[in-house]
């Protein structure tokens, strides 16, 4: 069995890993700051084995959700925890 060079392992993670790390692109149905909750018209989330939907996610820090309005396209990551979904990152999209 022949060592894979530390590099070639290195570009092959990269390549594999972006279905994983890239954000979820959405639209913003409506926020909650008092709730600390965004709805979002989100499509597939395949981390997490997720179809597209509209669905209310409760945000890791309610700040990120404070400049955010209904109609907004939006970038956002999220994380499942007993089987609580959180959104740990969101911003407008470009």
């Amino acid at each position: 069995m022949r060592k894979v060079p530390p590099l070639a392992l290195a570009a092959l993670l990269a390549l594999a890993s972006p279905a994983w790390a890239q954000s979820v692109k959405a639209t913003v149905k409506k926020v909650d700051e008092a709730a600390g909750k965004v709805t979002l018209d989100h499509e597939r989330i395949p981390k997490l084995d997720m179809d597209a939907m509209t669905m209310a996610y409760k945000v890791k820090d309610p700040a990120m959700i404070k400049d955010l309005k209904s109609g907004d396209k939006v970038e956002f990551d999220v994380d499942e925890a007993g089987g609580q979904y959180t959104v740990t990152k969101i911003q407008k999209a470009k």
